[in-house]
């Protein structure tokens, strides 16, 4: 009985500290890799989708559909939104979401500054899925109403050349995308 209950707890730990160390993502561009902190404290949930998604290589290819100039930049569409895949459509792109269900929002006080990573949503707030988007800057409009779940620490000057949408939606014509997202160790 104590052989049993020592292996659960050496199991357990060990799943902590390699949940613990996948606090990171690397996400690639054409300009350079940029880093983010993930807060699997504040948002769990959406931390772990984030990590099952990237590696599956689900966002590997994926459009920034979009991106409006002194707000934020949108991406994460892994259904219409990734241009290695069959389905994509760019005129659709933003409007999909991954094969996993809607996650309940883990909404918190972290701030959406610049730098911030939080989960896009429809006006439901438990809809968050696969998309998400990077502040370009401050937008507290957004606190308390989305999931922040991580935070640009390094690369952000990458982001900022992200193209630009036209218009007031931000819809990009011909838009950057994701090369790869790998979960740094």
């Amino acid at each position: 009985m104590k052989k049993i209950l020592l292996i659960f707890v050496i199991t357990i730990f060990t799943n902590l500290k390699l949940m613990a160390m996948e606090n990171k993502i690397l996400i690639k561009l054409d300009y350079g890799t940029v880093e983010i902190e993930l807060f699997n404290d504040s948002a769990p949930k959406h931390v772990e989708r984030i990590l099952t998604l990237s590696k599956n290589k689900e966002y590997d290819g994926v459009v920034f559909h979009r991106v409006i100039e002194g707000f934020m930049a949108q991406t994460g569409d892994v259904k219409f939104g990734n241009s290695k895949k069959d389905s994509f459509n760019l005129d659709r792109a933003g409007t999909g979401s991954s094969s996993l269900p809607d996650l309940k929002s883990e909404f918190s006080n972290i701030p959406h500054e610049r730098g911030t990573v939080s989960m896009a949503r429809s006006s439901n707030p438990h809809s968050g899925n696969s998309q998400f988007f990077i502040c370009l800057e401050a937008a507290p409009h957004l606190d308390r109403q989305y999931t922040v779940f991580g935070k640009v620490i390094n690369g952000m000057e990458f982001v900022d050349k992200i193209k630009k949408g036209d218009g007031p939606n931000g819809m990009v014509s011909n838009p950057d995308k994701i090369i790869s997202i790998s979960i740094k160790k």
